[in-house]
């Protein structure tokens, strides 16, 4: 067996055994609107992920408890030359996840080059730089498939030939029609995925040589974000618009002591 196939199978099941969760911080959506000491809508920005984002009120809602991202065809193509608005919002400067679990519970539509993803970028980014600080990526949802994408990137992953020693992703099927509990447990030692509390994935730390293949023991941010469309995802369909994300909570857990 690989070292990494030995220190992932130690980490999985070391971590499956159930630890004292503590909520320490919830945000349920319950206001009627987004509350900005935690949240800021993401602006627009050159990458697929972020090439669509708009700070327009008509993508975003705060009702019946949930967070609604939306995305449409660009109503007003005469002053914003993009085809399509898309809505994101992120904790960036505001509020750190360091540590414990995280989960959030979401349902969002499906769409030929439709992204939905719920992810995390370090808090500090001038600190630990993209992407030698890593990306977890504990959700991301393509076009109308039955499944999601839980993913980490690295340097190590990205640039220095680690992105399968070990594996850097996995997929864990869902319905897409329904609310689906997302999550990720920052071990000492690994990275723990879940998917409605089944754990799906471990990445774990292992011994190499090379540099930053385990820069997760850090405070994150989170960003959740609507997108439509890139290199990965594939071309929109917009006679499948709109589409919408919906967030019912997010909540960060704290080991007891």
């Amino acid at each position: 067996m690989k070292r990494w196939l030995f220190f992932a199978a130690c980490l999985l099941a070391a971590c499956t055994s159930e630890p004292r969760w503590e909520l320490v911080w919830e945000d349920d959506f319950d206001g009627v609107s987004l509350d900005t000491t935690i949240w800021s809508r993401i602006p627009r920005g050159g990458a697929d992920w972020q090439n669509t984002l708009t700070f327009d009120d008509r993508c975003y809602e705060v009702r019946d408890g949930r967070l609604v991202l939306h995305g449409v065809v660009n109503p007003d193509p005469a002053a914003d030359t993009v085809a399509y608005w898309t809505g994101g919002v992120w904790t960036r400067g505001k509020h750190a996840f360091e540590g414990g679990r995280v989960e959030i519970r979401a349902r969002f539509g499906s769409a030929r080059g439709a992204w939905p993803a719920i992810w995390m970028l370090p808090f500090d980014g001038a600190a630990h730089p993209y992407p030698h600080g890593g990306e977890i990526d504990i959700m991301e949802h393509l076009n109308h498939d039955s499944l999601v994408y839980q993913t980490v990137h690295s340097h190590y992953t990205l640039h220095l030939g680690g992105a399968d020693e070990p594996p850097h992703f996995t997929t864990a099927a869902i319905d897409p029609a329904d609310f689906n509990v997302y999550g990720v447990e920052f071990c000492r030692d690994s990275l723990v995925f879940s998917v409605n509390g089944r754990r799906t994935f471990a990445y774990p730390r292992i011994e190499t040589p090379k540099e930053g293949q385990f820069p997760f023991d850090i405070a994150y941010e989170l960003l959740l974000d609507m997108q439509l469309g890139g290199s990965w995802v594939g071309a929109v369909d917009p006679a499948e618009l709109p589409v919408r994300m919906e967030i019912d909570w997010v909540r960060h857990y704290k080991m007891k002591e």
